[in-house]
C-alpha cells in the first residue's frame, strides 16, 4: 500500500475564492482510495478544464519542469507528474483526453497510465470532451501503477459511461516473462517529424524489450496524419456542449457589474475562462452550429471510426504497439504560448489512443542530447480493449532491467 496520493484539481479561475474552494463531495476515484487507507495530500495544477499540453493554461500559473526549470512538464496534468518527479508524493490521480497523462508522464520522467475509456469512473471529473476522458494515474513505477489501477478501477453505477466489467489483478502478471510478446511499430510514428534525440532513446529501449524475448513487428497506422484534425474537432465540440452551463447563473464565475442579462453571460464567460477555454469553445460551437455540423462534427465522427479500425487491424499483427510519446522533449516555457497549433501537434502520438478509447502508458527511456540533456524521453506503450495488464506487464519487466525510472531530478 503506498502512504499517500496527491489528487488533481480543475481551475476554474484565478480570485482566491476559487482557489480555496473545497468540493461538498469526493469523486469516485477519491472515494476509493480514502477506503484503501491512502492519504490526500492536496490539489495539484493542471492547464483550466484539461486543455492545454504544457501547463501554461492555468488560472494558477504555469508548472515548471522538475528536470530543468526552464521547461514545461506537459499539460495537462503537469503539476501530477511534476509532483511525482520531484518526489514530493510517490503518485498521482490525473486525466487524459488527447495525451494528459502520458505526454506529462513523459517530460517529466515518470510513468503513466491512461486506462480503456470506461474503465475507471469520471463521476466527480470536470469533464473537457466527454467520449474521449479518462482517469488514470502517475508513479514512479509500473508497479505503483499497477497497484493504484486496481484500486480505482471498477463500475460505477454514478458514471454512465462506466463500463460494468470485471478487473484484472494488475499485480498478478507483472513478473511473467515476455517472450513470444509482438511489439508493432507503427512506421508513421518514426517519419521525419521525429526529432533524433527522441527516436534515439526509443530505439535503444525497443532493444532492451529484444533482449527480454519480444520480436518486433513494422505496421501502419494509416490514419495518423487524420488524428489531429479530428480531434480538434470532436474534443472542442464536447466542451463547448460541456461548459455551456458555466454561465454566471447556475454555475461557476459570474461577473460583478452588468447591465443585463446578456451582459451578464458575455462577461462572466469572457472574465471567467481564459485564452484557450475560450478559443475551444469558440471552435466547439462553430462546428456544431447549423449547417456545419455535417461537414465538420461528423466527418470527424467518421474518421474517428476509421482510426479505431486501424488499431484493430495493427492488433492482429502485434500484442502491443510501442513508439514515442512526442515528437519532442519539453519545450520552453513560454515557446509555445503564441502558436496553439504547434503545441496541438504535440500530442499527435497520443491522440488517437483516446479516438479509440485504448489503454496508454508512458514509461521513462532516456533523455535528449546538448542543450536537452537534462529532458527526459518516454516510450509510449498501447494495448488492445482492457489489456491494462499487459501493458503493465510490458512495462514493469523494462524496468526490472533498467534505470530510468529511478533517476531523479537536481532541482526538486
Amino acid at each position: 500500500m503506498l502512504p499517500a496520493v496527491l489528487l488533481q484539481s480543475f481551475g476554474e479561475g484565478g480570485d482566491e475564492g476559487d482557489a480555496n474552494y473545497v468540493s461538498p463531495f469526493d469523486a469516485t476515484v477519491v472515494e476509493k482510495l480514502k477506503t484503501i487507507g491512502m492519504v490526500n495530500l492536496g490539489k495539484l495544477n493542471c492547464d483550466e478544464f484539461a486543455m492545454g499540453s504544457a501547463n501554461e493554461n492555468s488560472a494558477f500559473g504555469a508548472v515548471k519542469n522538475p528536470w530543468d526549470t526552464q521547461a514545461v512538464p506537459g499539460g495537462s496534468s503537469g503539476g501530477s507528474a511534476a509532483a511525482v518527479a520531484a518526489r514530493l508524493a510517490p503518485a498521482a490521480t490525473a486525466t487524459d483526453t488527447g495525451g494528459s497523462i502520458r505526454q506529462p508522464a513523459s517530460f517529466c520522467g515518470v510513468t503513466g497510465i491512461k486506462p480503456t475509456y470506461g474503465r475507471v469512473s469520471r463521476f466527480g471529473m470536470i469533464a473537457y470532451a466527454s467520449s474521449l476522458a479518462q482517469g488514470g494515474v502517475i508513479a514512479q513505477t509500473a508497479q505503483d501503477c499497477a497497484l493504484l489501477l486496481g484500486e480505482i478501477a471498477g463500475f460505477d453505477p454514478r458514471d454512465s459511461t462506466s463500463m460494468d466489467r470485471p478487473v484484472d489483478d494488475y499485480m498478478a502478471g507483472l513478473d511473467n516473462p515476455l517472450a513470444g510478446l509482438r511489439i508493432g511499430l507503427p512506421k508513421e510514428y518514426f517519419s521525419e517529424g521525429l526529432a533524433a534525440e527522441v527516436e534515439q532513446p526509443i530505439r535503444e529501449a525497443l532493444k532492451v524489450f529484444e533482449k527480454l524475448g519480444a520480436t518486433l513487428v513494422d505496421i501502419s497506422l494509416k490514419n495518423t496524419d487524420l488524428c489531429i484534425p479530428a480531434y480538434y474537432v470532436i474534443a472542442p465540440a464536447e466542451a463547448s456542449s460541456n461548459l455551456s452551463r458555466y454561465d454566471g447563473v447556475r454555475y461557476g464565475y459570474r461577473a460583478e457589474h452588468y447591465t443585463d442579462i446578456q451582459d451578464m453571460y458575455r462577461k462572466s464567460r469572457s472574465q471567467g475562462f481564459g485564452d484557450e477555454v475560450q478559443r475551444r469553445i469558440l471552435v466547439g460551437t462553430y462546428v456544431l452550429s447549423h449547417g456545419y455540423y455535417d461537414a465538420y462534427y461528423i466527418q470527424a465522427q467518421r474518421v474517428r471510426r476509421l482510426i479505431a479500425n486501424d488499431y484493430k487491424d495493427a492488433f492482429r499483427q502485434c500484442d502491443i504497439i510501442m513508439g514515442p510519446v512526442a515528437p519532442t522533449v519539453a519545450w520552453n516555457l513560454g515557446a509555445q504560448v503564441d502558436d496553439p497549433v504547434a503545441n496541438y501537434l504535440g500530442d499527435i502520438f497520443t491522440i488517437s489512443t483516446n479516438l479509440a478509447g485504448l489503454p496508454g502508458m508512458s514509461i521513462p527511456c532516456g533523455f535528449g542530447q546538448g542543450g536537452h540533456a537534462k529532458r527526459p524521453v518516454g516510450l509510449q506503450l498501447t494495448g488492445s480493449w482492457f489489456s491494462e495488464a499487459k501493458l503493465l506487464n510490458a512495462a514493469h519487466r523494462f524496468q526490472q532491467v533498467t534505470d530510468w525510472h529511478l533517476k531523479t531530478p537536481e532541482n526538486r
